[in-house]
């Protein structure tokens, strides 16, 4: 709940200008507050040579309409040209009882819409310390993924988030992220196969910055970041994107 429509904006003009004639080797977009997405819609970038700047929604609902008062709905999203949701962060399960079963309802939802679901998941510090990490992302997966065929799973971006790691400035190490993010990765195959398992998308998201996101990216199965506070300011936005130029 940072940035609304006026920095948002002055947001988007910086990194258009640190964008010009920039190559960007990695697919990225800003998940801003609802009140801030259509002051950043996807419009002509001049001569920013196509770098296309995704949206991301940060939420939405699994209906497409109806006396849900304050929730906000894909077609609506559609309209402003979003292109990801996010599904089951670790903030919506904590603070809006989100469960397992709207998290399906939401990633079922997208997945007949135009808009790319990304499943976040991962454990809370209680069940990092009693070694439940394992037996806890293989339930949220198994049951956010209830019901999604092979052919719709290929759509599905998923999110390993440590609730300990979001906002405390604690990150688990690469070599943890890279660990449960590989069982998170045999997961996916016990419940498809191993070829569904290797193309799947899975990112890292929990105190990700420009200091550590180049080890983070090293890792065999980290395949992206859903970064937060970091996110905030165009010059570190720039850096997360461009990690691999240095």
């Amino acid at each position: 709940m940072y940035n609304g429509p006026e920095n948002g904006h002055i947001f988007l003009h910086k990194l258009e200008h640190k964008l010009h004639n920039q190559k960007i080797n990695c697919d990225f977009a800003i998940a801003a507050t609802f009140v801030t997405l259509p002051y950043i819609m996807p419009h002509d970038h001049g001569n920013n040579k196509g770098i296309e700047i995704d949206l991301c929604a940060q939420n939405f609902h699994y209906q497409d309409e109806g006396p849900f008062t304050g929730e906000v709905s894909l077609p609506m999203l559609e309209q402003l040209g979003v292109r990801y949701g996010i599904v089951g962060h670790s903030e919506r399960r904590q603070y809006f009882n989100e469960t397992n079963k709207t998290v399906n309802l939401k990633v079922k939802a997208a997945l007949n819409s135009s808009i790319i679901p990304i499943l976040a998941f991962g454990e809370s510090l209680a069940e990092f310390e009693k070694n439940k990490t394992n037996d806890v992302i293989e339930k949220q997966l198994k049951e956010g993924l209830a019901g999604i065929s092979k052919g719709q799973i290929e759509r599905v971006i998923l999110a390993y988030e440590p609730i300990w790691a979001i906002g405390t400035g604690k990150t688990a190490t690469p070599k943890q992220a890279q660990d449960t993010i590989k069982k998170a990765r045999e997961i996916v195959a016990d419940i498809y196969d191993l070829k569904i398992a290797e193309k799947i998308r899975i990112q890292y998201g929990g105190s990700v910055k420009p200091e550590n996101i180049k080890e983070l990216m090293k890792q065999k199965d980290i395949d992206g970041a859903l970064v937060g506070g970091a996110s905030l300011d165009p010059d570190s936005f720039f850096k997360l994107i461009t990690y691999d130029q240095d």
